[in-house]
């Protein structure tokens, strides 16, 4: 077999370096990220980090913050008389009031359902946009333009857009970390958090937040490879690293090939950090109760919230945590928001799931100054019809044109309200929103105008809100 033959210089990289050369190179990447983040921060910052808490199913306006007196004066009369409406998935019933009273709460009387009565209690926290809009009424699709501003998918996430822009503060943790539903991955699976065209490494790392599981599979050898020790395994690792270099050198540009490097990289650095993070039994008996971890109801998103917080508080740029999965057939409860047979039974169910995880992580945030700097952001990816629907006339379908998000934190200003639906909940009327303008906020209160964050791609200065999108101003503090 011919041997291979190294230059010089090569040869005293690949034999010599070894791990002192995988850390030169990885100071080098850092500081170049670093000058990139600097000439890409637009103005001053309000947050630097977020929280998003995605809802999937279709959380219906009209059980939960979207308040309409009319629905209850037209209750049991057509909501089409005409008939020449159709649905999503079904002819539109009678009009059909919320399946929960509404009260208002705070200084500044926003209506919360009695579906939420603990983050009623932060009322004058949030920022409410009433006046949301999708472009389509298939859960998969709506999914991605939440996520990625297209419903086609293929494009970068907004959290792979935030982290190809700010990068991370932690060289432990990943930037950008998502923490599914423990039942499942959400409609369009893991393109919700992809990064698209954008470098690899800008995708999501996903843990898994059951208690007693691994947070990354294959985190850890598997329990029967009694031959590996720490120092073998070190061995392996830096190896791995000095061939990873061999064969990237050999092909420059390749982003997927970075991003493996990096990912193994990381990998060693996750052994010891993320069981760090992972472990929430070193938080106090006040707090697991806070987030409703005492609750076996409540428990799964609870953990998913403090993990969130704790993440965050780590310097993890962008947390997204799902409050529901897939849909599925074999439970009686819907596994999501997606309340087509049985609002009551469904939205009571992840109502009070969402109403416990999400008031401890804004009371906890708060508690730890963290909340000023910190953007929560709650959203859906469509609403649902003011009609009933089914043959009880207890469920309702999708509806694209209105639906409700609200936003803490990080700069936002408490108590405010933007746009409105019409007097039934059926369609945004008062300032349509969609998620380009939440978008823009979002990154806007990270130091980033949306119009300058591009990458070019296929010959087009690629963004996240495309050529749409505009900070809404009223939501700022």
């Amino acid at each position: 077999m011919t041997q291979p033959v190294y230059l010089r210089r090569d040869w005293l990289r690949y034999v010599g370096g070894g791990i002192g050369w995988v850390a030169m190179q990885d100071l080098m990447h850092r500081a170049a990220l670093a000058d990139a983040r600097v000439a890409t921060v637009h103005h001053p910052p309000r947050a630097r980090a977020v929280i998003q808490i995605f809802c999937p199913g279709g959380m219906s306006q009209v059980d939960t913050f979207d308040h309409k007196p009319a629905l209850v004066k037209r209750a049991g009369q057509p909501f089409d008389p005409d008939g020449k409406l159709q649905f999503f998935a079904s002819k539109p019933g009678n009009c059909q009031p919320s399946f929960w009273p509404f009260r208002q709460h705070g200084d500044a009387g926003h209506w919360f359902s009695d579906l939420f009565p603990h983050l009623a209690g932060h009322a004058d926290k949030l920022a409410f946009v009433y006046s949301m809009q999708s472009k389509s009424a298939l859960h998969g699709p709506a999914c991605f333009m939440m996520n990625t501003g297209f419903t086609l998918p293929g494009f970068p996430s907004m959290g792979s857009w935030i982290t190809y822009g700010l990068g991370s503060e932690n060289d432990d943790l990943p930037a950008f970390v998502v923490l599914p539903d423990p039942s499942g991955l959400p409609p369009g699976g893991i393109i919700n958090w992809g990064a698209g065209f954008l470098p690899a490494r800008h995708q999501a790392t996903t843990l898994d937040s059951r208690s007693g599981r691994q947070p990354i599979e294959d985190l850890f050898p598997p329990p029967e490879a009694d031959g590996i020790t720490p120092a073998t395994d070190r061995a392996s690792l830096d190896l791995l690293a000095k061939l990873n270099r061999r064969h990237a050198t050999a092909r420059p540009g390749n982003s997927d090939l970075d991003a493996r490097m990096a990912a193994y990289e990381l990998a060693a650095r996750l052994q010891l950090s993320a069981p760090e993070v992972m472990d929430i039994e070193r938080e106090s008996a006040a707090t697991q109760q806070l987030y409703g971890l005492d609750d076996p109801l409540t428990n799964d998103f609870g953990r998913q919230c403090l993990l969130s917080r704790r993440l965050v508080e780590r310097g993890v740029r962008f947390v997204q945590l799902y409050c529901g999965a897939e849909n599925t057939t074999a439970k009686k409860i819907r596994p999501n928001w997606d309340s087509h047979e049985n609002v009551l039974r469904d939205h009571g169910h992840w109502g009070r799931v969402l109403d416990t995880g999400a008031a401890g992580l804004l009371t906890d945030l708060q508690q730890r100054g963290l909340l000023d700097e910190t953007l929560v952001l709650c959203t859906t990816e469509f609403g649902r019809q003011p009609a009933a629907q089914g043959k009880l006339g207890a469920g309702r379908d999708h509806n694209a044109g209105a639906f409700t998000a609200w936003l803490a934190g990080g700069g936002t200003r408490g108590g405010v309200g933007y746009g409105a639906t019409d007097e039934l909940g059926y369609r945004a009327v008062d300032k349509p929103t969609y998620c380009y303008d939440l978008h823009a906020t979002a990154l806007h209160l990270l130091g980033l105008d949306h119009t300058r964050l591009t990458y070019y791609h296929n010959g087009i200065q690629r963004r996240l809100t495309d050529v749409h999108g505009h900070v809404i101003d009223e939501l700022l503090a």
